[in-house]
């Protein structure tokens, strides 16, 4: 069978950059250079490039050109490659000193009250009406006030959106999204078949014009949002972004679907948008940040008429959540050890925050004051890519801004994880960033 022409530069050029004879960062020939340099087409080159894109070792960027990605930097915020020596940026799991204790003690209590048996069987799958009772009490001092029968127990957040999406969408559906967003949504929507609709982000939130004008031309289904601070950006949306949001939405019958992950960070936030459009709104939050990533527990709290539907499609994906772990988070949430926590967090976040301000001075850093990641754009003619893998040969690790970004092209920036090492190894890794970042820009 002949293979097509192409194909040989596809993979001639794929091994290349595998060896590394291309290092990350370099700026390949342009599409009628290497047709010319390859004797095939132009088209015939865009399709090269456009082959080495989806294979993840190279980007192409409008206006700029093509360029090489780093092989070993996944795509994905979730395709967990650090060294276990490197100095983690690209990753929050934010804890402070005595969580193990707690974990200790409550097993211990946990193995001398209540009846264990009854931990060792299923579950109802929605979760057992004592767990929903103790998320509906925590969620009303967030400002959301809901009944249990609106609660739903899931593993952890991407559970919650995992099974929103299923419920929601078919294959092909429509999905505002802003441009620059949370990668777990955008690989499940990429699993699911869902078209992202990128909404331009402004300094205060997204750009709602355009989501109004999105709706008035196309069937759009529902809009992803995170309004009480965004991941990667820190926004906080105003009151009256909330009520235009709910209003757009109401107008073009979307569901809203809130994502807050990281909303307890966020002290005096306005109320949340499932508490102005309870009837349009799926709230999905967990207990991975403000507790502990390993704590696999988290909820959605849904219309009335959603219920059942989400409740089927987490008996399809997990049948329920553990009840060893559902009876760790109810008393955690009972007993006030989950708002203790998050008091600390608050402050500890607004520590390593006062940290990176001052090593990362003078640099346009985007972030909120108690946020536990900061967004950093790079100079114009930056390489993030470059600058990541220099910062791994140093032993730290950063994220870019491709697994962020839902637009065709990703900006120059960087996404900067800032819970995840100690306070002094912080201070050192946003040190090397900053020689890196500064170092590329006159490269």
């Amino acid at each position: 069978m002949r293979v097509p022409k192409y194909k040989g530069v596809v993979d001639t050029l794929a091994k290349q950059i595998r060896d590394g004879r291309f290092p990350a960062g370099t700026k390949l020939p342009t599409h009628r250079r290497l047709a010319a340099d390859q004797g095939i087409a132009v088209v015939t080159a865009s399709r090269v490039y456009a082959e080495l894109a989806a294979m993840g070792l190279v980007s192409c960027e409008q206006g700029r050109g093509t360029f090489v990605r780093d092989p070993a930097i996944g795509e994905a915020a979730d395709e967990r490659s650090v060294a276990a020596d490197a100095l983690d940026l690209s990753f929050n799991h934010p804890a402070v000193p005595g969580q193990a204790d707690l974990l200790r003690q409550a097993l211990r209590d946990l193995a001398t009250a209540g009846d264990l048996d009854a931990l060792l069987r299923y579950q109802p799958h929605r979760g057992r009406a004592q767990d929903r009772a103790a998320v509906a009490r925590h969620l009303r001092r967030r400002g959301l006030d809901v009944g249990r029968e609106r609660v739903l127990i899931v593993d952890g957040a991407q559970h919650g959106l995992a099974i929103t999406a299923m419920t929601l969408f078919r294959p092909g559906d429509v999905v505002a999204v802003d441009a620059l967003t949370y990668p777990g949504f955008r690989v499940l929507a990429r699993t699911l078949g869902l078209e992202p609709a990128p909404l331009p982000v402004t300094a205060g939130g997204p750009d709602l014009d355009v989501l109004e004008r999105l709706c008035r031309g196309r069937r759009v289904r529902a809009v992803y949002a995170m309004p009480t601070m965004h991941n990667p950006l820190g926004w906080v949306l105003d009151e009256a972004r909330r009520t235009r949001l709910v209003s757009i939405a109401r107008a073009h019958g979307l569901t809203i679907i809130e994502d807050a992950s990281y909303a307890y960070l966020a002290e005096d936030a306005p109320p949340p948008l499932a508490a102005l459009a309870p009837e349009a709104t799926v709230y999905v939050s967990a207990l991975s940040k403000n507790v502990a990533t390993g704590l696999r527990f988290g909820f959605a709290v849904a219309p009335d008429p959603l219920v059942p539907s989400l409740e089927r499609a987490i008996r399809a994906t997990t049948w329920n959540t553990p009840a060893l772990t559902a009876e760790l988070a109810r008393r955690w949430l009972d007993d006030g050890t989950v708002d203790r926590l998050e008091t600390r967090k608050r402050e500890d976040a607004r520590q390593r925050q006062a940290i990176a301000a001052e090593v990362l001075a003078g640099l346009p850093v985007v972030t909120h004051p108690s946020s536990y990641f900061l967004w950093l754009p790079l100079a114009p003619d930056s390489r993030p890519d470059r600058i990541a893998a220099a910062l791994a040969r140093r032993r730290v690790a950063v994220a870019t801004a491709e697994p962020f970004a839902t637009t065709p092209t990703a900006p120059q920036a960087l996404r900067l994880a800032l819970g995840s090492v100690g306070l002094t190894e912080l201070r050192d890794a946003l040190a090397a960033v900053r020689q890196e970042a500064e170092h590329d820009a006159y490269r």
